[in-house]
């Protein structure tokens, strides 16, 4: 019914149209044909009046059937609109910052002690240790720093051993590089030392990334066990490849005395230690008269390796390239 009564109110409208331009067909008849020059120009007046009151009303019938139709279906089944969806969020890249470059890291064992003179020797130890590395991941990590070390055993149950605990020392150069990993078990001190290229080693990981205060933690052993305890379950802390690697400045409490060493001695230089929790005033007085001071100004003690740093890290990233 309602495309009928649309049907017909189209044809009535062009009627009407055909009327206002034309006229009526008595006063056609009553006045004539009306030939003179300006023929053409009527002609396409009309048109033109013609054409836009048949686009109005196309337009109006078009409006009235759509709506018409969306009564109609609401009638019955309602139809929904089409859910929102938002556009998707714009990526914003700041290209005035700079790409974050990983920090310069020289494994220590990479350096020869003082003293050598075979740089034969420690080259090819070099190139040992950078095909033990390209074998095993082996990560940046410092005295301080928490790791779990995976380490194959015989005698094991699944035939490989995990310890986690804090680095206490790294020690030596070269292939006989060692680390010692300490952690307190049922109220037990347990250090294990590693060889950092043992063949036996299957993974090393680095729960948290950090350094101390000083870089020898073994006044740890004479320290409160809680200092040395590290839970086993520990998940790791995410940690950047650039910038600089955070410094935990906790000062430890010592067990009463006896100790291994006598820590507070002014050759070991501990900065890690409650030492006015631990002495008197007296005892502090006579620690420090045993401190030589112009030891620091020996020329002969210092070892700069500044050169010798710069010419192994771009010998090893020959290596890699190499490899590559």
């Amino acid at each position: 019914m309602c495309v009928k009564r649309l049907d017909q109110n189209h044809n009535d409208s062009l009627a009407d149209a055909r009327e206002v331009c034309f006229g009526s067909r008595d006063e056609q008849h009553r006045e004539g044909q009306c030939v003179d020059m300006a023929a053409p120009w009527c002609r396409t007046a009309t048109a033109l009046q013609t054409f836009s009151v048949f686009r109005s009303v196309t337009n109006h019938n078009q409006r009235l059937l759509s709506t018409s139709l969306w009564r109609h279906g609401s009638e019955g089944e309602r139809v929904q609109p089409p859910k929102f969806t938002p556009p998707s969020k714009p990526v914003v890249v700041d290209k005035t910052k700079s790409l974050e470059q990983p920090r310069k890291f020289l494994s220590p064992e990479f350096i020869p002690p003082r003293q050598r003179t075979n740089p034969l020797k420690f080259f090819m130890e070099r190139k040992d240790m950078v095909q033990r590395r390209k074998m095993l991941n082996i990560p940046e990590f410092y005295v301080g720093s928490i790791l779990a070390v995976t380490m194959s055993d015989p005698y094991a149950s699944g035939k490989s051993n995990r310890f986690v605990g804090i680095c206490i020392q790294r020690s030596g150069s070269g292939l006989g590089a060692t680390f010692i990993l300490r952690n307190v078990i049922e109220g037990q001190g347990v250090e294990v030392c590693y060889e950092l290229y043992s063949p036996r080693i299957q993974q090393i990981e680095v729960l948290k990334l950090e350094k101390r205060l000083d870089d020898n933690l073994m006044y740890l052993r004479d320290a409160l066990p809680s200092y040395s305890t590290v839970d086993f379950d520990m998940k790791s802390v995410p940690y950047t490849i650039s910038g600089e690697v955070p410094v935990n400045k906790l000062k430890v409490r010592m067990k009463p005395k006896p100790w291994s060493k006598r820590w507070e001695h002014p050759k070991f230089n501990i900065q890690g230690i409650h030492f006015e929790l631990s002495f008197t005033n007296v005892k502090r007085r006579n620690a420090e008269r045993q401190e030589q001071p112009w030891h620091q100004y020996d020329m002969l003690k210092e070892y700069d390796t500044a050169k010798l740093e710069e010419s192994i890290w771009q010998e090893l990233q020959e290596e890699k390239s190499k490899s590559l």
